[in-house]
């Protein structure tokens, strides 16, 4: 365990070292595709945008449903050279089911901002769903069925330390907060603040957020998927204002502390 442990922390300097302050958004698909097919995933494309296609990638099991995404803002690059790092070094080998979808506005990040083309925030859009991309996703979602765990990567402009949102509808893990924010302390502390976002704390860098949307007409991912049937979601959040390769590396601690629970 300590040798595997070492030899993915070895790997993970490697990545930082890499990680260029430029999104290369031309080269992400791609890159993502070659890594998920060599982890054994199979692509499913259940859309297309001018700026590239919308994908997703799944990989059978007999275990829980993971799901994870990242992408629906494209000024947060963040989280899906996390979830590419991710899949390059094997974090996605149990025997569960695992569903991702890493670039979920191809439009956005191809223009570096957080909207659609069309200028429209596509994670408030899961009630109303107005934009082709929200609609071809969420009934790619209702096809797959819907995850027992999932994981959505962001980023804040107005945060210094690192926080998340935390929907559960099971067993009250506290145990399994402070173990993400504990792995995630190397490149950040905990945002400090008691009130994130127009939100109380639960502790430091933790939101336990209910299963209802803050504005009844415009669901994030997030809470479309806890009314769906997901019982057990994250949404992680480093800052923006840090370096890129420091975020990335943020993102995918939180991502392994998370699933070894």
């Amino acid at each position: 365990m300590k040798h595997a442990r070492e030899l993915r922390d070895r790997r993970l300097h490697a990545m930082l070292a890499a990680v260029s302050e430029t999104f290369d958004w031309p080269g992400f698909l791609p890159a993502f595709a070659s890594a998920a097919v060599a982890a054994g995933f199979r692509p499913h494309r259940y859309g297309s945008t001018p700026s590239g296609d919308l994908m997703a990638w799944l990989k059978p099991g007999s275990g829980k449903r993971s799901y994870l995404s990242a992408g629906i803002h494209g000024d947060e690059p963040a989280g899906p050279l996390a979830l590419l790092e991710l899949m390059r070094s094997g974090a996605f080998h149990d025997q569960g089911e695992w569903l991702l979808c890493p670039a979920l506005n191809p439009t956005g990040l191809a223009m570096g901002r957080r909207e659609n083309a069309d200028g429209r925030d596509l994670n408030r859009d899961y009630w109303v769903r107005r934009t082709p991309e929200v609609c071809a996703h969420t009934k790619w979602l209702h096809a797959n069925g819907i995850a027992d765990r999932f994981i959505s990567l962001h980023e804040d402009w107005e945060s210094t330390g690192f926080y998340f949102y935390e929907i559960n509808c099971g067993p009250d893990r506290p145990d399994r907060a402070r173990a993400i924010l504990e792995a995630v302390s190397p490149w950040f502390p905990a945002e400090p603040n008691a009130v994130i976002d127009d939100h109380d704390i639960r502790e430091p860098g933790w939101i336990y957020h209910p299963a209802e949307a803050d504005m009844p007409d415009h669901w994030p991912e997030a809470i479309f998927l806890a009314k769906n049937g997901c019982g057990l979601s994250f949404t992680f959040e480093t800052p923006s204002s840090a370096p890129l390769a420091s975020r990335v590396a943020a993102h995918v601690a939180a991502v392994r502390a998370a699933l070894e629970f």
